[in-house]
């Protein structure tokens, strides 16, 4: 048993255990029930477990959640529109997203598959040599995609 100050008192019956908790007006708490024998403690329940929530609320906050992140590129897509969509990709890369890239075919784009595809590697090439390659490009119809993190 541990006392209200966090000293250890050692082995003690039940019995006696609630009569002390009951003497310092505080809850009887089993904080380790599977060692041997079990770990009790006297403190207040409410404010063990306002303590509890506390401590995980910040935990939750400084977790670091990763976003899948789009990018949407066009057939014809050249010049400045591209530059555009390269700085999105690296900025979404940067802050530690993964970047989804797809390409969606029109019409008779999708006769070209072949330089769709093409377009999209050079663009994931342009992005940096130090990327991983989460799912490689597939091609769904008249959609192309691959997914890509740092």
């Amino acid at each position: 048993m541990i006392n209200e100050s966090g000293d250890n008192i050692g082995i003690v019956s039940l019995s006696s255990a609630l009569k002390s908790a009951a003497d310092a007006e505080l809850d009887l708490i089993e904080v380790f029930p599977l060692a041997s024998p079990p770990v009790a403690k006297i403190m207040d329940y409410g404010q063990y477990k306002y303590e509890l929530e506390k401590q995980s609320r910040k935990n939750k906050a400084h977790q670091k959640t990763s976003e899948l992140k789009s990018v949407r590129l066009s057939f014809r897509i050249k010049g400045q529109d591209l530059e555009t969509r390269k700085r999105q990709a690296t900025e979404f890369l940067s802050d530690g997203h993964k970047v989804k890239i797809e390409m969606i075919l029109k019409g008779r784009e999708k006769a070209h598959k072949d330089l769709a595809i093409n377009n999209l590697k050079n663009f994931i090439a342009e992005l940096g040599n130090n990327l991983k390659i989460i799912q490689p490009i597939t091609c769904l119809g008249g959609q192309i995609t691959a997914i890509v993190c740092q």
